[in-house]
């Protein structure tokens, strides 16, 4: 750690150089406080908007086909450019860049919630989604390097890592009430004063956090893979809008895959490259990662099809939408409260495989879902169970993901599962919503079940393919417990 970061750490002196405190001193609990709400906050941002597409379409004069840019437009910034931005954290200063996303986020919040025609709106999804793919790199790297390697940093992203899991059902919820109570443009306007109070409070208790050698900029592998990420989510979003078949769709994804192609090859020659592929070869670290990007992928936009199956075909509220996905946050944090223990039982590859399968039954029981609200004991039931399995998934992703691995490349490991997390995030509702559009035969309520029951038969095949990786690839790599008990 260099002195810049055990400055940023707020560390008492300690009777030797390195000596990380037992206990938080008040300044790292105010830290944690602050970089806690704020990621929580970045995590309702993901959802919050989805229950309320719908009046938001209406309101402004969105077409159907075209709904799906509210999400997408914030999807391609924060997925696109979140390694780049982490670099230029190194780079430039993580507090720095944290602030100033802060400071883009409540100016374009505030934008979004006085947008008064379509473009208006996008523009202000543009700058949140940029504003996210800072705040969220720099906010974790001012986490690990404010707290020492150690009980109190695992606390920290134990911490961390289930607000975010709670911030997104959270976000559905609270994007129902305020929705049905308010409006939807107060989706928007409560992230403005949290922004604010972060940005009053945190210049005077985080310091600045850079290494004492400023790395190079990969700016070839930091170009190829943003503009890989870019080309892959507009060409779901093309899919979505003039079919899987179209030009415009398969040359984006083509050009996606070949872009990632070159950032490989660009990683293999760099000296300093965005990502090290011999961390990459891991098995352990790279089919780790596959499953937590289908996780994230998976659970976290079925919330997409259910708020369109809740309102355009049973008619419910967006309140009403927005308080029946509190059942899914039940299974998330069931699922992550028993998490541990089970994998301490059967270890962390068979943790993945359990929850792989029960995420696929119960998404795959949604098909039964009918046009009447009798149906909604089916999809409260499959949803929960469906959380349960997520959430086993996604703590034995980040087990298995930093696991076999030498103590200074932690910080990387953890680095790419962040990476994971938020590429899968933001990937998901275009890829779900591209389908559910694309095989929506005509109007209607029951034309909108047919698409949505595409949408969710596609959903769980993602998830079983997740499933059949990490029992095939996951075989040579032992369990938690295993390895603890030799």
């Amino acid at each position: 750690m260099s002195v810049t970061d055990t400055e940023a750490a707020g560390i008492a002196p300690g009777p030797a150089v390195g000596t990380a405190p037992a206990v938080l001193t008040p300044r790292l609990r105010l830290v944690l406080v602050l970089l806690l709400a704020t990621q929580f906050m970045l995590a309702v941002d993901f959802a919050i908007l989805n229950v309320a597409l719908p009046v938001i379409g209406e309101g402004l004069g969105f077409s159907m086909a075209n709904l799906q840019w509210i999400a997408t437009s914030f999807a391609l910034c924060a997925a696109g450019f979140t390694l780049l931005f982490g670099r230029v954290a190194d780079l430039f200063g993580r507090r720095r860049l944290f602030l100033c996303g802060l400071v883009v986020l409540g100016a374009a919040s505030l934008v979004g919630g006085l947008a008064r025609n379509p473009e208006m709106l996008i523009t202000a999804r543009v700058f949140q989604g940029l504003a996210t793919a800072a705040v969220t790199p720099a906010g974790l790297s001012l986490l690990t390097t404010s707290f020492p390697e150690g009980p109190l940093r695992e606390k920290a992203l134990g911490l961390n890592g289930a607000l975010m899991s709670t911030g997104f059902t959270t976000g559905a919820v609270l994007g129902g009430l305020l929705t049905d109570l308010l409006s939807w443009r107060w989706a928007f306007f409560i992230n403005v004063p949290v922004a604010l109070a972060v940005l009053l409070v945190a210049p005077r208790i985080i310091k600045e956090s850079r290494p004492d050698e400023r790395p190079k900029l990969d700016v070839p592998g930091a170009v190829s893979v943003t503009l890989a990420l870019l080309a892959i989510v507009f060409g779901l979003t093309q899919a979505g809008e003039k079919g899987w078949g179209s030009a415009g769709a398969l040359l984006s994804l083509a050009a996606g895959v070949v872009l990632l192609l070159v950032f490989y090859a660009v990683e293999r020659k760099v000296s300093a490259p965005l990502v090290p592929l011999g961390v990459l070869g891991k098995r352990s670290v790279a089919w780790g990662n596959v499953a937590g990007l289908i996780a994230f992928l998976t659970e976290t936009s079925l919330v997409f099809p259910l708020t369109l199956y809740l309102q355009d075909v049973l008619g419910f509220s967006p309140l009403a939408a927005g308080l029946s996905f509190g059942v899914l946050g039940l299974g998330t944090v069931t699922g992550g409260t028993t998490a541990p223990k089970i994998i301490g039982m059967i270890g962390s590859k068979r943790t993945l495989i359990l929850g792989g399968i029960l995420q696929t039954v119960f998404t795959a029981a949604l098909l039964g879902l009918g046009d009447d609200r009798s149906w909604m004991w089916l999809m409260l039931i499959a949803s929960f169970a469906g959380g349960v399995g997520n959430m086993l998934v996604i703590v034995g992703f980040m087990v298995t993901a930093t696991s076999g691995l030498a103590d200074h490349e932690q910080g990387l490991a953890t680095g790419l599962a962040t990476v994971t997390q938020q590429v899968g995030i933001t990937m998901g509702t275009p890829i779900m919503s591209a389908v559910a559009t694309g095989s929506m035969a005509g109007i209607g309520a029951s034309a909108i079940l047919g698409g949505l029951k595409v949408a969710i038969a596609v959903n769980a095949a993602i998830v079983l393919v997740g499933v059949l990786t990490s029992a095939l690839f996951l075989r040579g790599a032992r369990s938690t417990a295993r390895s603890t008990a030799r």
